[in-house]
């Protein structure tokens, strides 16, 4: 392996020798001497091969621009390209590493005819900051060829890449399906896999487990017991109380006066309503979390299916043998997007809490991130506090999670509403059109009339349509034209800054959660 040397392209330090010979020079004494430090800056990078042209090597690296543009991005990764002429050659990737090396010079010179007498100078090059080695291993490489009918292999990069305007003829002609994928091995580090029984599958050794704390080592870990009950639309019974599992954890955890505070909350709210969502409870309580997620199996159970998915329902209440329970149904609405309302996926008003422009590319070095407080930690802290502090609203979430009304958007591209949270007076009128003359309570529409759903929905859409039609005119008036920026996620910027005001009114605090993620896996 050979290092490559170049020169830091955010340093402006010059270095200036006359005829080869160092400006310091260095003092020997003894065995030992004594060198000046340069200032100049320098980059390394451990080339996996012999170098045998600097040129050719330069040049599957991206030369020294390729090089400069990596360097000036920490997070990237040094591409190395074998075959820099070919756009299917996959890359060998090079990680960054902060490094405390010198560049030493070490010349040696030597009397013709009197090898005996020899004089080596040294000098220090530069400081080598950031050092550029190729751990991994590179990609599997598919070359595009085609096998024709003798057996021999045809390119055909002469059929598939563009290398100048052509006529309609060139896309008439038959061509081989070539669509290689753009990578095949997302990880360029070997793994050891011996092809073991999954520790935690059974469930006698996951009890087995937690009841030992063994911190044993597998693909997928225990599930962490929050002690729910779920029940489905179809189950005869409900539960009455919750389990005792899920008191003792709830007690465990219910130390500080915030957290007794907060259960009296809740408790008053199941009173005042039987069901809740989880987002409704996190907007009208104060409390962390990841304490939320043993209150509420403390005070509730929750539906798995029917007209009140996904909603935690207080012990004790039926909603399937009440009418009242009419206006607790959810209602799963997602923004719907297209010309004929109004705008296309890109420039959907609503932006996505995930996007594919966000996906891990191996060019990147996925950076440590701060891991969230376990609820032992908050137990700790809780404890060791001296006194009541006065209570703030930092786990608070706003009202527009759960509550929809006119003129305004809702903050996630899906939403489950309760059907009395929709603040419409329109709406309420479609809702309580039966009202007393619920018979049944059927699985898709609960207590309400047949293809209620699909004509609220239609309602909401058309709402928020005319609010996005609203609202566009004045926006492209008042901000001037931008040109696209050239990085990856552009569309999505630009399009920021035409909903900046939506953004700002609506979007929710820190910590909040979709509420299309299902609860289902932090409480099995």
């Amino acid at each position: 392996m050979d290092p490559l040397i170049t020169s830091n392209p955010a340093s402006s330090s010059t270095d200036v020798r006359n005829k080869g010979e160092s400006q310091d020079t260095a003092v020997v004494s003894g065995n030992t001497a004594t060198l000046a430090l340069s200032d100049t800056s320098l980059v390394c990078v451990e080339y996996p091969a012999v170098v045998n042209n600097v040129d050719t090597m330069l040049e599957s690296i991206g030369g020294e621009e390729g090089v400069s543009k990596t360097y000036a991005d920490s997070s990237k990764r040094l591409e190395l390209r074998f075959r820099p002429k070919d756009l299917f050659c996959h890359p060998a990737y090079g990680n960054r590493y902060s490094s405390t090396n010198l560049l030493l010079r070490v010349r040696r010179r030597t009397r013709k005819g009197n090898s005996a007498e020899t004089q080596i100078s040294m000098e220090i090059v530069g400081l080598i900051g950031t050092t550029y080695k190729f751990q991994g291993m590179a990609d599997f490489q598919y070359l595009a060829t085609h096998n024709d009918p003798d057996g021999n292999q045809m390119s055909l990069y002469d059929k598939i890449i563009l290398r100048k305007p052509e006529k309609k003829e060139f896309y008439d002609n038959p061509v081989p399906l070539f669509l290689p994928p753009p990578i095949f091995s997302r990880l360029d580090t070997a793994v050891d896999y011996y092809y073991r029984p999954d520790v935690l599958h059974s469930r006698e050794t996951a009890m087995q487990s937690v009841l030992l704390k063994d911190h044993l080592i597998a693909p997928n870990r225990a599930r962490r017991p929050n002690n729910a009950i779920f029940v489905n639309f179809d189950d005869k019974t409900i539960p009455s109380e919750p389990l005792e599992a899920a008191v003792t954890s709830w007690k465990k955890f219910c130390v500080h006066p915030n957290d007794a505070k907060a259960e009296q909350q809740l408790r008053q709210l199941f009173e005042k309503r039987p069901i809740w969502s989880r987002n409704a409870v996190k907007a009208n309580i104060n409390i962390h979390p990841e304490k939320m997620k043993h209150l509420l199996p403390y005070v509730a159970y929750y539906m798995l299916t029917g007209p009140w998915r996904s909603l935690w329902v207080r012990f004790g209440y039926d909603p399937r043998k009440t009418a009242e329970a009419k206006i607790y149904q959810v209602l799963d609405f997602r923004i719907r997007y297209g010309m004929k309302h109004g705008f296309g996926v890109n420039d959907m008003p609503v932006k996505p809490k995930r996007s594919a422009y966000h996906y891990s590319h191996p060019t990147t070095i996925n950076r440590a991130v701060p891991q969230p407080a376990s609820v032992t930690d908050i137990t700790q802290e809780s404890a060791s506090s001296s006194g009541p502090k006065p209570a703030t609203a930092k786990y608070l979430l706003k009202d527009s999670v759960y509550i929809f009304q006119e003129g305004m958007l809702p903050p996630y591209r899906q939403m489950f509403y309760q059907l009395c949270d929709l603040d419409v007076e329109k709406i309420k009128n479609i809702i309580h059109k039966n009202d007393g003359k619920e018979e049944v309570c059927d699985e898709r529409d609960g207590w309400c009339v047949p293809h209620t759903a699909d004509e609220l929905r239609n309602i909401i859409s058309g709402m928020i349509q005319q609010h996005v039609q609203a609202n566009r005119p004045a926006s492209s008036t008042q901000k001037p034209v931008r040109t696209r920026s050239k990085t990856v996620d552009s569309g999505e910027e630009e399009d920021e800054d035409d909903d900046d005001d939506d953004d700002e009114e609506y979007k929710p605090s820190d910590g909040s959660d979709n509420e299309m993620e299902t609860e289902i896996a932090d409480y099995m």
